[in-house]
């Protein structure tokens, strides 16, 4: 029986759905999804596996030009994600014209691998609109097969996995077949936490947060973590608490409620919050946290 295998890399600018695609296509809440940009600051892998085949979905922050360390080590997750992939998923919203990296964009119209280039959001457009833009991204990307989709709702993501399907390579599986994701637990843990600090705190906060989890202890019944947020400054530490601890323990419950669903067990989390001075800036901080790749 042939095998086929390949890494499916989701690009695009910030805010265009990659991570709800990716969910969609894996079957699985792997990447946090908010309204803000800048979601995603990591590669994450979602796999789909059958007896014949092995999808190795990628996704990927979306494409800024960077203005400080972090974002320039988010950046480097892209350029790996056009080194590896077998097939390049090129994502755009009905609203929008060209990637906010141009070097990126002329690595997609030139790229020799199968481009496959996805309108999303078209339950927001009308059929003109929509008729208009699919004219408009065939002359721009004539290399890539055109898809109209909305990830949110499901609509047409069932064809663009057979389209993948069709262009995998013939390869052995890269992963072991009952593997979903190249990410660690305490990953998801960070991930989920970094979620609702998204979605509940304003202006810049979000952005200088990042979590960690000390502790991840899973017993039978009962998963126990202990997780640290970390903040720039003094000020922002006291507005992730909040006024008697009402922000954080919010933020607490929320994932604590998302975690049960995803380890299918009760989960008991605690959070500190701790200032760590310019960790965006600081290389050393980075890699720590796993965004340096060198």
């Amino acid at each position: 029986m042939i095998h086929k295998a390949g890494f499916v890399n989701i690009i695009g600018n910030p805010n265009v759905g990659k991570s709800t695609l990716m969910n969609a296509l894996v079957g699985e809440k792997l990447s946090i999804i908010t309204p803000k940009a800048q979601t995603t600051r990591h590669r994450i892998l979602g796999i789909v596996n059958e007896d014949n085949y092995q999808v190795v979905f990628s996704d990927t922050p979306g494409i800024i030009v960077p203005a400080y360390e972090l974002q320039s080590s988010m950046m480097d997750f892209v350029k790996s994600a056009f080194e590896d992939a077998d097939i390049l998923i090129y994502m755009v919203e009905v609203g929008e014209k060209e990637l906010k990296n141009e070097a990126f964009f002329n690595r997609i119209i030139h790229s020799e691998i199968p481009i496959i280039l996805l309108l999303n959001k078209i339950d927001k457009s009308t059929q003109d609109e929509v008729e208009e833009k699919i004219k408009y991204w065939k002359t721009k990307v004539p290399n890539a097969d055109v898809f109209v989709i909305s990830a949110l709702e499901g609509f047409n993501v069932s064809s663009v996995f057979e389209k993948i399907k069709e262009l995998l390579p013939e390869n052995p599986a890269f992963y072991p077949k009952d593997q979903l994701t190249d990410k660690p637990e305490r990953f998801f843990v960070n991930e989920k936490i970094r979620e609702k600090i998204l979605i509940h705190y304003k202006k810049e906060i979000p952005y200088s947060v990042e979590v960690e989890t000390e502790e991840f202890i899973e017993e039978e019944h009962i998963v126990r973590i202990r997780s640290v947020i970390m903040v720039e400054r003094e000020t922002q530490k006291g507005i992730i608490i909040g006024h008697k601890g009402t922000a954080i323990k919010r933020v607490g419950a929320e994932a604590r409620k998302d975690l049960e669903k995803f380890f299918e067990k009760k989960v008991f989390i605690e959070l500190y919050v701790k200032v760590n001075k310019n960790w965006r800036s600081d290389k050393n901080q980075l890699k720590r946290f796993g965004y340096n790749q060198s």
